[in-house]
């Protein structure tokens, strides 16, 4: 299977769980549940979940339960957006090519539906369907709990909106989730981490400033795609200890890198 169709088949897997997860029978807060079926089920790559479920088959967890984890991380990825989107934080009317949540609604409904899912995400972390030991459960609560609070994902924001370092901010605000979807396949597997670790922490950082320069300039210098390119070694170099079954994370790793074009 070619990377770009396991990328799709993931996504779609994903979708077709949160798709699951968010049955809009399940409560009488019919509007909620609309909302945040509307930010989690649109267009995306879901490139965090891949992560999850690629690091996981490296110990040969079961797609079931990577999947699980990996739409818990896309919960806590969308809330972000959704919340990043409003008119006191990045004021964006369109969000992939269609409006914003709080403009397909309102401000009142996207906030609540951006907690809505980041609750969500640790109601499916704390589901034995995702793990059968409970001590597997908690510790994924624990690292996605880190990732997206005040020592990763928020904390990067805050950095962000005033002016911090931008690698400090860059670490925290998509590295930490980054960090997460790599190291969660070995969480459930009950495997050391540390090599997924350092991959996860070097392909963020490249994809994030990728990011924010497509964001500002349309395109990057010969320095940034230096820098990226080494960033992007480094995280593939620390793969070698998995063998050939890291392939799909290596060309992971050249996907983001090729964004900056």
């Amino acid at each position: 299977m070619s990377f770009e169709d396991a990328l799709l088949r993931c996504a779609e897997e994903t979708s077709a769980l949160l798709d699951r997860l968010l049955p809009l029978d399940a409560t009488p807060a019919r509007r909620l549940v609309e909302a945040m079926r509307y930010a989690a089920l649109g267009e995306g790559k879901r490139l965090r979940p891949f992560l999850v479920v690629e690091s996981a088959a490296l110990f040969d967890v079961p797609r079931e339960r990577a999947l699980r984890a990996g739409a818990a991380l896309e919960c806590v990825h969308c809330y972000s957006l959704v919340h990043d989107d409003l008119p006191a934080m990045d004021n964006d009317d369109l969000r992939r090519g269609k409006p914003s949540t709080h403009r397909a609604f309102d401000e009142a409904t996207a906030i609540l539906a951006g907690d809505a899912l980041l609750s969500l995400a640790f109601e499916i972390l704390s589901d034995p369907a995702t793990h059968p030991e409970a001590n597997v459960r908690i510790a994924l609560t624990a690292q996605l709990a880190k990732a997206s609070g005040m020592a990763g994902m928020l904390g990067g924001q805050m950095l962000d909106i005033s002016g911090g370092d931008i690698v400090q901010t860059q670490k925290l605000k998509t590295g930490a989730l980054f960090r997460f979807a790599c190291e969660a396949g070995a969480i459930l597997a009950g495997a050391d981490p540390a090599p997924l670790r350092q991959y996860a922490d070097n392909i963020g950082l490249a994809y994030q400033i990728a990011d924010d320069l497509l964001d500002v300039h349309s395109t990057t210098s010969e320095l940034d795609k230096t820098r990226m390119r080494q960033l992007t070694a480094t995280g593939i170099a620390a793969l070698g200890i998995y063998g050939p079954r890291a392939e799909p994370l290596r060309q992971a790793a050249r996907f983001m890198l090729g964004r900056q074009k």
